[in-house]
């Protein structure tokens, strides 16, 4: 029987993948803080966990009629993104699938009320919000599963993707690593501004209100209070979360919703990008399991 051994929240923003000299050069001279994170995570979680499986919960990756989880037994190539190809350009990525754990979580679809499809196109894109996480945290060996949030889903239908992804993975033998792969609140700057925002300082946080709506939930997962979190989704939607908070939402629905208590460790700083918030945080599986 499976189980899910650890789960996080985290940035992949883009400037995590440029080249330190250009980190420093956006933000005043210092590097970004979530760089160092990552590098922590990887050597004091992902280097020390075992596990088999990484499921990333992808919030750039936006479906529509049905949730889709990637079900190749391999995915290599080069990514150039289409949104920011000057700066993630022909990044090599080659990590193995997991094919039965795929359709494993799609066959409890009709079970969860909702719609899921496994597939395994070689052709099917892939997204930075993977592939950036991926490059810091991704190991030999390690299988790597990616779901899109599905931009026509309300927050009810992503907590049942994740219920499904949950049944998925206790009914095959594997120990699973989440990650919800995202922001906080997710408003750029405008075009003709933005470049006086690039420096990670939260001040650059589109508005202090979305600022302190960020902080208030980075306590609140601290605290291991994701019922709070969820209880004030309808408040939080005003400062527009990434894909509507999509991968937070598929992530705590695996983990039993309100009933999860698991207090988050932050990685790295809270830090804006170019209006944005953005943050590390991990959750390790209680002792008494994740609904204690």
């Amino acid at each position: 029987m499976g189980e899910i051994v650890g789960a996080g929240l985290l940035s992949h923003v883009p400037t995590i993948v440029l080249p330190e000299e250009t980190r420093r050069d956006l933000n005043n001279g210092q590097d970004t803080t979530l760089v160092r994170g990552l590098r922590q995570l990887r050597a004091e979680v992902f280097d020390r966990l075992d596990y088999d499986t990484v499921v990333v919960l992808d919030s750039h990756w936006a479906t529509t009629v049905e949730f889709v989880v990637t079900a190749q037994p391999q995915r290599a190539g080069l990514y150039t993104s289409e949104e920011l190809p000057r700066g993630m350009k022909r990044i090599p990525y080659d990590f193995p699938g997991d094919p039965e754990l795929a359709e494993a979580v799609a066959a409890h679809a009709e079970k969860r009320g909702t719609w899921i499809t496994a597939i395994d196109d070689p052709y099917l894109p892939i997204y930075y919000a993977t592939v950036n996480l991926w490059k810091y945290l991704g190991a030999e060996g390690k299988r790597w599963v990616s779901i899109g949030v599905c931009q026509t889903g309300d927050e009810e239908d992503h907590l049942r993707l994740g219920r499904a992804l949950a049944d998925g993975i206790a009914r095959v033998d594997r120990k699973v690593l989440l990650i919800a792969s995202g922001a906080l609140s997710h408003r750029f700057w405008p075009l003709r501004e933005l470049r006086d925002h690039e420096a990670s300082d939260p001040v650059h946080v589109r508005t202090p209100e979305a600022r302190e709506a960020d902080l208030r939930r980075i306590e609140w997962f601290e605290q291991g209070r994701h019922d709070e979190v969820l209880r004030t989704m309808p408040e939080f939607r005003r400062f527009k979360p990434e894909a509507g908070f999509g991968h937070y939402l598929m992530m705590v629905g695996a983990l039993g919703e309100q009933r999860c208590a698991a207090p988050g460790r932050r990685y790295g700083e809270y830090e804006n990008s170019i209006g944005t918030g953005q943050v590390h945080l991990w959750f390790d599986r209680p002792e008494g399991g994740w609904h204690a």
